[in-house]
C-alpha cells in the first residue's frame, strides 16, 4: 500500500469516527429510535360541484370540529389544523396513519356566497359547502316621460 492510499484511510478512518460521533450525540443513548416525522402533510380531498354549490370534502378521522382551521382568500380554500397522536409512541413498526400539521388548499373554479359557506364534521369527514355566487340581477325602470324630439 502506497503512501498516499495509507493517509488517505486514515483521512477516511478519522472521518467515520468524527461522524459516529456526531450520529451518538444526536440520537438518544437508550437505543430505541423514533421514526415518527413532524412535517406537514396533506389529507385525501374531493372537490366536486352541484347545480348549486362547490363541495369540499377531507377525510381527516379522529378530529374534533375545533381541531380545524377553514378560511377563504380570493377563490382559495384553505383547510389545515393539527391532528394529534393520542399515544406518544417510541418506536414504531409500522406508520402509515399521518399525524401533526396538516394542510390542504382548494382554488376555486366559481366565485362563492361567502356569507353561506357552511362546514360539517361527521364520520371522519370534513365537508365544506361554498354556494355558487348568483347573478345579481339589476332592475330597470321604466323612466316617465320621454321626449321625442330627436
Amino acid at each position: 500500500m502506497s503512501q498516499d492510499d495509507k493517509e488517505l484511510e486514515e483521512r477516511i478512518h478519522r472521518a467515520r469516527k468524527h461522524m459516529d460521533r456526531l450520529f451518538n450525540d444526536i440520537m438518544p443513548t437508550f437505543g430505541i429510535v423514533s421514526t415518527r416525522q413532524q412535517r406537514n402533510w396533506r389529507p385525501p380531498t374531493d372537490v366536486y360541484e352541484t347545480e348549486e354549490s362547490v363541495i369540499v370534502k377531507v377525510e381527516i378521522a379522529g378530529m374534533s370540529e375545533e381541531d380545524f382551521a377553514v378560511s377563504l382568500s380570493n377563490r382559495t380554500l384553505t383547510i389545515s389544523g393539527v391532528r394529534r397522536d393520542p399515544d406518544c409512541k417510541l418506536s414504531y413498526q409500522q406508520l402509515e396513519i399521518p399525524y401533526g400539521h396538516f394542510s390542504t388548499a382548494v382554488f376555486l373554479p366559481y366565485p362563492v356566497e361567502r356569507n353561506e359557506i357552511r362546514a360539517t364534521y361527521e364520520n371522519g369527514f370534513l365537508t365544506v359547502t361554498l354556494p355558487k355566487l348568483r347573478p345579481h340581477r339589476v332592475q330597470v325602470d321604466k323612466t316617465a316621460t320621454q321626449d321625442s324630439t330627436c
